[in-house]
């Protein structure tokens, strides 16, 4: 029963890779929109957007981490 309720933990904690794959997705098409309409920022654009997605895919590592941990950690 116990080994159960973890397997389903370390599911619901790499489901934080959902949220940062659409967050990531979202991030990019507004850098392309913004640099459509300003192609001199370009560089500005490109620096901020991926400064976020680095710090976005963090949280899908954390949550990769905390199943890893999970799993094999608690047995």
């Amino acid at each position: 029963m116990t080994r159960g309720l973890i397997a389903i933990a370390a599911g619901i904690a790499v489901l934080a890779g959902l949220g940062t794959g659409i967050g990531e997705g979202l991030v990019a098409a507004h850098a392309v929109s913004a640099i459509g309409r300003n192609p001199e920022a370009e560089s500005k654009i490109r620096t901020t957007m991926i400064l976020g997605i680095a710090l976005t895919e963090t949280v899908a590592l954390y949550g990769l981490l905390i199943s890893f941990i999970l799993l094999f950690v608690f047995k």
